[in-house]
């Protein structure tokens, strides 16, 4: 940062919204935003000269998309941390822009005071979302994260997963059908799912077995 200015920069293709944020940031003290771009590919062309601290990027640009330049950047500016500015809250979106390096993603509808927030928050090392967004990341890594399944429920799993019957699995482990019901209701309530399908999409999707 030059003295206790944060030199941020924005790449949005819509006039005035780029505008707009120019003037928000630029007249806010301790901010500075010299640095105003319609599309990735100028950004990108420009950018590692000025390096600025932050850059915040839409997502729906002309041509290369904003995340597609958030994973470029990251690599030409490993020192710039870059907030996602965008419309768009499909899970897609912001587990791409995250993968993709962003330091944190926000909703275009993020009012002033909290935009700026975030933007220090960011530069604080923090990772600043809105509020849907954080919901869907914290949702999205309790579904991924293995239940506490017992080894028994685990085993089960892993047979239903292979095609097994309720029979198949009672004779193999040399339990009752009624039990295999029993730990398969508990697996579905660990799991929160409420078929067999269900359970075994989970389970192969998120590699647990």
């Amino acid at each position: 940062m030059q003295g206790n200015l944060i030199r941020t920069a924005i790449v949005e293709d819509d006039q005035e919204i780029r505008q707009l944020l120019q003037l928000i940031i630029g007249r806010s003290p301790g901010f500075t935003c010299e640095y105003a771009f319609e599309s990735a590919e100028e950004a990108i062309r420009e950018l590692p000269k000025s390096r600025p601290d932050l850059i915040l990027m839409d997502i729906n640009l002309p041509g290369m998309s904003g995340i597609e330049a958030t994973a470029q950047l990251r690599v030409l500016l490993p020192n710039t941390d870059i907030l996602m500015l965008s419309v768009n809250e499909d899970d897609d979106s912001v587990f791409d822009s995250l993968c993709a390096g962003a330091s944190g993603y926000l909703l275009k509808e993020t009012p002033p005071a909290a935009l700026l927030e975030a933007i220090r928050e960011a530069k604080s090392g923090g990772a600043p979302m809105s509020a849907q967004i954080a919901r869907k990341v914290v949702r999205s890594f309790r579904q991924q994260t293995k239940p506490d399944l017992t080894e028994r429920e685990s085993e089960i799993l892993a047979m239903l997963c292979r095609g097994d019957n309720y029979r198949t699995v009672a004779d193999a482990i040399f339990v009752s059908t009624n039990t295999v019901k029993a730990h398969i209701k508990n697996i579905y309530r660990k799991l929160e799912v409420h078929s067999r399908a269900e359970a075994v999409s989970r389970a192969i999707r998120n590699k647990w077995v």
